[in-house]
Parts: structure tokens; C-alpha cells; sequence
């Protein structure tokens, strides 16, 4: 019989398998890679989370917007804002605080800002009034040795009709006197606005210190 028109099958060829991982790495070079960075990337997240936690609970940075609080506090100094101060301690008279501003900052006071510094000067309960540049808390004047700048003007409260501080709230003024926009225009702070006690200067390094 002629074998001319049929063809012979073709020996099959099976190419090679590629392996799953390439040559000169292998899963367990992989394994080590991972377990060298591994504690690198635990460091980064507890830093991470710390840093979170720090902001969220014991201090946080602020940034001086306006010259109200010169000349303690200029424009464009950092400050370092201690919350729990604030949150386990007592609010003294001087203090330098920053709170939440109320609705009233920016309708009294034209100012967008979500945040003020001021001096604490009334705590609850006190009665204040002022005559000339003297301050009187609960009737007698206020000593002042913290830096501050007058004259001031408005007046807080006066003598005939003082200004008592309600419970729970606390009346601030600007150390630049003149100038500032504080509890004699808006009213009081209440303890739930305070974020915390600014307790140092931290930029620029040239003005770094407490307060």
C-alpha cells in the first residue's frame, strides 16, 4: 500500500513548566524580605497611632493668627496647647487658654475662625468690673503681671452694674487690650468650649519658652 498522502503524526513536545516562583528567588527569600521590614512597618503604625493619640488627648500645636494677644503672643508664633491641663486641672485667673470660638466671635467680631487664645480673668461666680485701666474682681483690682497693653477700652462692666461670671463659664480678654475681641463683646466661655492651657512658644525658636 502507498503511504504517499498521509502524514505521520508529529512526535508532541511538552514544554517546560514554568516555575511558580522565578529562578534565584524563592518563597522563603519572600518570607525573610517580610520579616525584616515587618517590625519597620509596626513602628510606623504605633507612631502613627501614638501621634493620633497625643493630638487627640495631651497637646496639640496652634498657630497665632492676630496681634490681640501681643505683646505675649505674636502673629505667626507656634504654640504647644497643654488639653489636659484643661481637662483634669483647674482654669486659674491668667491663665492663657485657647477654646472653640461660639457663634457670636464671628458675628460680633467679623472673625472666621474656629478657635481663639485669650487670658483667663473671671473665673464662675466672680463679679468683675473695670475703671480706667484697674480691673476689679469681686471688688478689688486685679493684679496683672503678666505683659499686656493698654488703655482699656471698652470698659468691662461698671461699677454700678458689674458683670457676674455664670457657673461653669470663664471671661477672657486680649492682652493687647485695645485691639481685642473677647468676653467684653460676646460673652463668656464655657469649660466644655476649652481645648487646653498654652504652656509653651515653640516657634520660632527664637521665641521658644514658656508662657
Amino acid at each position: 500500500m502507498s503511504d504517499e498522502g498521509v502524514l505521520d503524526p508529529a512526535p508532541t513536545t511538552l514544554e517546560p513548566t514554568k516555575p511558580l516562583v522565578s529562578p534565584g528567588r524563592s518563597i522563603a527569600d519572600g518570607t525573610r524580605s517580610w520579616r525584616r521590614v515587618r517590625p519597620w512597618v509596626v513602628l510606623l503604625v504605633v507612631v502613627a497611632v501614638a501621634s493620633m493619640l497625643v493630638r487627640a488627648f495631651v497637646v496639640q500645636t496652634f498657630y497665632i493668627p492676630s496681634g490681640s494677644m501681643e505683646p505675649t503672643l505674636w502673629p505667626g508664633q507656634g504654640i504647644l496647647v497643654d488639653k489636659l491641663a484643661a481637662e483634669f486641672g483647674t482654669i486659674h485667673t491668667g491663665d492663657v487658654i485657647v477654646f472653640h470660638a461660639s457663634p457670636a466671635v464671628a458675628q460680633d467680631c467679623a472673625q472666621a475662625t474656629p478657635d481663639l487664645v485669650k487670658r483667663v480673668i473671671g473665673l464662675p461666680g466672680q463679679t468683675l468690673y473695670s475703671e480706667g485701666n484697674t480691673i476689679y474682681v469681686d471688688y478689688r483690682p486685679l493684679a496683672q503681671p503678666w505683659p499686656h497693653a493698654g488703655p482699656l477700652e471698652p470698659a468691662i462692666g461698671a461699677p454700678q452694674s458689674p458683670i457676674v461670671v455664670p457657673p461653669g463659664q470663664y471671661f477672657v480678654l486680649g492682652d493687647n487690650e485695645p485691639t481685642s475681641c473677647d468676653s467684653r463683646y460676646w460673652g463668656f466661655v464655657p469649660r466644655s468650649a476649652i481645648i487646653g492651657k498654652v504652656a509653651w512658644r515653640v516657634w520660632p525658636l527664637s521665641a521658644f519658652g514658656g508662657v
